[in-house]
């Protein structure tokens, strides 16, 4: 039948300690041709809360180990939920919850996406995101809910002591604009 689900293929969806923000894993269907598994399932997302409608597909690919990008987020009322993926290479994928009314409010999170484990994370509007390549050649997919309005974009200093993250690597790659970020007590973060 035409447009009916695949019976069997599902998306994993778990719960990550921050409020909302959720871990996807796949569900891969192997046989001798390799394997098929689903990346978004908009009825496994909408049983869990997520009522998001994806505008925009990006890709971020960074040549060498060490790059880091971020902090990022979109101020209301431009916020944006990403699911993001690494599908080449490897990155340590972060969020920071800046969502006034969060019991979750300033704490991070962090993990490996990387293309042999094949997970993703998705991220609620109110979260700010980055990540640092663990590899060289490291290719990252966004699914994003929103456009892009360029006066909306804010950041956060990716090494904020108010923060307190624990990147795996140190950067060696880092734009101009990341670097120069103000700090979390400096700026209003949404």
């Amino acid at each position: 039948m035409r447009g009916a689900p695949m019976r069997g293929v599902l998306v994993r969806l778990s719960a990550t300690p921050l409020a909302g923000a959720l871990l996807v894993e796949l569900e891969a269907h192997a046989d001798e041709r390799g394997f098929f598994a689903r990346t978004y399932c908009r009825e496994q997302f909408l049983a869990h809360g997520v009522t998001a409608s994806f505008a925009q597909c990006s890709v971020s690919y960074n040549t060498r180990r060490g790059t880091l990008r971020g902090l990022h987020w979109q101020a209301e009322p431009h916020g944006e939920e990403k699911i993001v993926r690494c599908t080449a290479g490897a990155i340590f994928d972060v969020i920071v919850d800046l969502r006034a009314d969060s019991p979750t409010l300033r704490r991070w999170f962090g993990l490996e996406l990387d293309a042999v484990n094949r997970q993703a994370l998705y991220i609620p509007r109110g979260f700010a995101h980055g990540f640092i390549s663990l590899s060289d050649a490291s290719e990252v997919l966004y699914m994003i809910s929103a456009a892009y309005e360029p006066g909306a974009a804010r950041g956060l200093r990716w090494n904020d002591p108010a923060l307190g993250i624990d990147w795996p690597v140190a950067p060696t790659v880092i734009s101009t604009r990341d670097a120069g970020f103000a700090l979390l007590d400096a700026e209003p973060p949404v």
